[in-house]
């Protein structure tokens, strides 16, 4: 049977537009297949409601107490024009990951359900699809945690709790990681009472000092912090839900928000047709982002390993990178940034001076204090420090905590990966910074050379050798 396409691409979030995305302008022939919305988890119920949220209630705050001289008459919150904010971020933003953008680039927009025939089929929408080459990127779902009696408590996940038409009287939270301490302070500054439970150690990631100011700072706004505490039982309650602990206490709230993680989004996919393994943690994958069948490739959340979205772009160009001109290049997630939103900002690269302390030796910590910075001064926003993590010389982590955090990590970003031009084109940035917009520069530099009509003739033959194995 003749392919239908060059490159079959199952999932339209962050990694799947990318790839994509860059074969179709590339001149290949691409189906790519989205059951529900194009944009994925980041664009509907992740990264761009939560930051918009967060900025939301960062002005709420901003109105509270007294500083520089100024004081602040306290925040009216709307939580109806709240909501309407952060719909209104996703629809600036939506035309960027639209149907209509990918088909303007050659990409052929299936909707449906996708599964294996055999390794090198799929079906969708009554239509079976062939190609040389397929990606997966079919995202992850919200990790719901087996505790008694929460198959019949009401609770919200990153799916439900952007579509709140009220602001919670009392949130309780089930998870002290990123999402779990952004969603707290965002809830708290808009005038929820909250709460947050978690088994371990809050933020447990995260380097320890780093951790404690942020959540410092959370206790301090009126969060209640609930660390090495675990829920063993959830039921309704005459006000929303309840909870009780492993201290032998119950805590009553409005509602329950689960933030305990992600699990990879394989059902129906029937992995077992096209021979591909998968562990607990998602599919499993090489370096390059090839599953067990090497043309088949799991990018973004499905697959294991970290599960961000710049991650997920990452994947993506290396499967553009691959697929189109049959460069393997190797994926490094112990050089992948990543950020805590929350304010301070928490913004880490590489290992950790416990991770470091830990593995390595000669192990050489410099820090240096948001205080002895002018423009910090000036701004009055001294708490904070960068910490920079040495080992002969060589920098194995950096972590920094303050404002805009997030923004300042690009550099060492660069460092730890390659710093030039080109290297910047390709350098993994946290989403969503600022930052990006050095990148996206920096890539507009080579986008004639990457995209041209030379470039187009050499992945045409390449497609067209390919085709002769399948």
């Amino acid at each position: 049977m003749r392919p239908t396409h060059d490159v079959i691409v199952i999932g339209a979030g962050a990694a799947g537009l990318t790839a994509a995305g860059g074969c179709a302008r590339l001149g290949l022939r691409v189906a790519l297949v989205e059951r529900d919305r194009m944009g994925g988890e980041c664009l509907h119920t992740g990264c761009v409601p939560s930051k918009a949220l967060l900025a939301a209630a960062r002005r709420a705050q901003a109105m509270r107490g007294t500083a520089m001289g100024v004081t602040g008459t306290g925040p009216a919150v709307d939580f109806g024009g709240v909501r309407a904010h952060v719909a209104a971020a996703i629809a600036a933003i939506a035309p960027h990951d639209s149907e209509a953008r990918f088909a303007a680039w050659g990409v052929e927009v299936i909707r449906g359900d996708a599964r294996f025939s055999d390794p090198h089929r799929i079906t969708v929408a009554g239509r079976e699809l062939s190609a040389p080459r397929i990606v997966l990127a079919v995202g992850s779902r919200p990790a719901v945690p087996p505790i008694p009696g929460l198959d019949e408590t009401p609770y919200l996940t990153n799916e439900t709790v952007f579509g709140l038409n009220t602001l919670p009287r009392h949130l309780l939270v089930l998870g002290g990681g990123a999402i779990g301490v952004e969603m707290a302070q965002a809830f708290r500054r808009l005038g929820a009472a909250v709460t947050v439970i978690e088994a371990g150690r809050m933020l447990g990631r995260a380097d320890r000092q780093a951790a404690d100011l942020v959540l410092r700072r959370l206790a301090d706004e009126g969060v209640i912090l609930r660390p090495g505490t675990q829920v063993v039982r959830a039921c309704p309650a005459p006000d929303g839900v309840a909870v009780d602990l492993s201290t032998g206490e119950r805590v009553d709230g409005s509602h329950l928000l689960i933030a305990a993680g992600r699990r990879p989004a394989l059902d129906g996919l029937r992995l077992d047709l096209a021979g591909v393994a998968a562990v607990p943690d998602g599919i499993r994958v090489d370096a390059c982002r090839r599953t067990s069948r090497k043309h088949i490739y799991a990018i973004g959340d499905c697959r294991a390993g970290p599960r961000l979205t710049h991650a997920a772009a990452r994947d993506g160009a290396l499967a553009v990178r691959a697929i189109a001109f049959g460069v393997r290049a190797r994926a490094r997630d112990e050089t992948l940034p990543s950020v805590t939103y929350t304010e301070p900002e928490l913004a880490q690269i590489g290992l950790t001076e416990a991770e470091a302390r830990a593995r390595l030796r000669h192990v050489q910590v410099l820090t240096e204090p948001f205080r002895e910075n002018d423009r910090a001064v000036a701004d009055g926003a001294t708490e904070g420090f960068i910490k920079l993590i040495r080992v002969r010389r060589r920098v194995v982590g950096v972590t920094l905590v303050g404002v805009g955090a997030g923004e300042l990590v690009l550099p060492w970003s660069l460092i730890m990966g390659q710093a030039s031009l080109w290297g910047l084109s390709g350098t993994v940035v946290p989403y969503p910074t600022r930052s990006e917009l050095s990148k996206a520069v920096a890539f507009a530099a080579y986008e004639p050379i990457l995209f041209g009509r030379a470039s187009h003739l050499c992945v045409r033959a390449l497609a067209w050798l390919r085709r002769q194995a399948f």
